[in-house]
C-alpha cells in the first residue's frame, strides 16, 4: 500500500517516523516506514534507531555521503509497495488527518500527490532568509499551486507511484543540495503524469539559519547551472533560466557577472543580517548564476 520514506542527514526523525506510525497504524493499511541516513556519523543517529522498534519501520545509517538525490533513489528501491511518500526529515505534521488524506488522494489512481509546505508564523532573527523564501515562494495553498501543477511539485512532502518513480528517479549527477525536485518535476511533465494539488502540508521544523541557507544556495544556482549545461532541461520549463536566457541574448549576463564579482561583500551581509532583502537575494541568484555560467 504506502512506503514512508524519510531521507535523513544530521537530524533526529525519531519524532516524525513515531508519528507517521501512529497514523498509519491507525489507518489500518499496509505500510512501512524507511529512513536512510546520508553518512552523517551523527550522534542522532542513537536517537534514531529508536526507530527500527516502531511496527513496520527501519532506520539505516549509510556508512558514506551519496547525496540527497541519491538517497531518495536508494530508498525507493528500497520500498516495496505501490505508493511512495517521500518526506523531509526536518518537517513537522501538522494535524491527525495527514496519512488519511493521502490515502483519500489515492484513491483516484493519481500518479503524484502534493500535499504542501508550510513555515511557521515567526523565526528568530537569524533564520529570516529562509523564513521569507519559504513563506513568499513555497507556502502556497493547492488553488495557486494548481496553475503551475508541474513546476510547483516539491518532494519535501509528495506520494507518487513507486512504477512513476522508477521512470525518471533522482539524476545521480547532483550531489550537491538544491534543484533536484525541479528536474523531477520537469521529467514528470515531459511523461504527462497526472499530477493532483491537496491541501496537507507539512510544517517546515528545522529552518536555516541565514548564513547556512546563503551557501546552501550558492550549491543550488551551481546544480541549476549543472543541469542546464548538460541540456537535462528546457529552459522554458524554470522562470529564473527564461531570464537568464534573455539577458544573455542581449549580452547583459556580462553586466550581471561583473555585478556580482563587485556587490558580492553586500550580497553576503544583507542576507546573512537580521534583516535580508528578497530583492538582494534574487539579484544575487541571478548574478551567481552569470558568473559561473561564464566560466563553464
Amino acid at each position: 500500500m504506502l512506503s514512508i520514506l524519510i531521507p535523513v542527514y544530521d537530524y533526529n526523525v525519531y519524532p516524525l517516523a513515531r508519528e507517521l506510525e501512529k497514523q498509519a497504524v491507525k489507518a489500518a493499511i499496509d505500510f512501512e516506514i524507511v529512513c536512510f541516513d546520508d553518512g552523517s556519523l551523527s550522534k542522532t543517529n542513537d536517537e534514531n534507531e529508536k526507530i527500527n522498534t516502531l511496527t513496520n519501520s527501519t532506520f539505516l545509517a549509510l556508512k558514506k555521503n551519496i547525496g540527497l538525490s541519491s538517497n531518495r533513489n536508494a530508498l525507493a528501491k528500497d520500498a516495496k509497495y505501490k505508493y511512495l511518500l517521500f518526506i523531509d526529515g526536518d518537517s513537522l505534521i501538522p494535524d491527525k488527518n495527514f496519512i488519511v488524506r493521502y490515502l483519500d488522494s489515492i484513491k483516484d489512481n493519481i500518479d503524484v500527490v502534493y500535499g504542501g509546505r508550510i513555515h511557521p508564523k515567526t523565526v528568530e532573527s537569524n533564520r529570516k532568509l529562509r523564513w521569507k523564501y519559504g513563506i513568499y515562494r513555497e507556502d502556497l495553498n493547492s488553488n495557486q499551486r494548481k496553475k503551475n501543477k508541474y513546476k510547483c511539485v516539491l518532494f519535501n512532502n509528495t506520494v507518487i507511484k513507486k512504477s512513476v518513480f522508477n521512470n525518471i528517479g533522482f539524476e545521480s549527477k547532483i550531489k550537491q543540495y538544491g534543484h533536484e525536485d525541479t528536474l523531477f518535476a520537469y521529467n514528470l511533465s515531459k511523461i504527462k503524469a497526472s499530477i493532483k494539488h491537496i491541501d496537507n502540508p507539512v510544517l517546515h521544523g528545522d529552518v536555516d539559519l541565514n548564513e547556512v541557507f546563503f551557501m546552501k544556495r550558492h550549491k543550488a544556482i551551481e546544480n541549476l547551472n549543472l543541469i542546464y549545461n548538460d541540456k537535462l532541461i528546457n529552459p522554458s520549463f524554470v522562470t529564473f533560466l527564461r531570464i537568464f536566457e534573455k539577458l544573455k541574448r542581449i549580452k547583459l549576463n556580462y553586466i550581471f557577472a561583473i555585478i556580482h564579482r563587485v556587490f558580492y561583500p553586500i550580497f553576503s551581509k544583507n542576507l546573512t543580517s537580521e534583516r535580508p532583502l528578497l530583492f538582494v537575494f534574487n539579484l544575487f541568484r541571478l548574478s551567481y548564476f552569470c558568473h559561473i555560467n561564464l566560466k563553464k
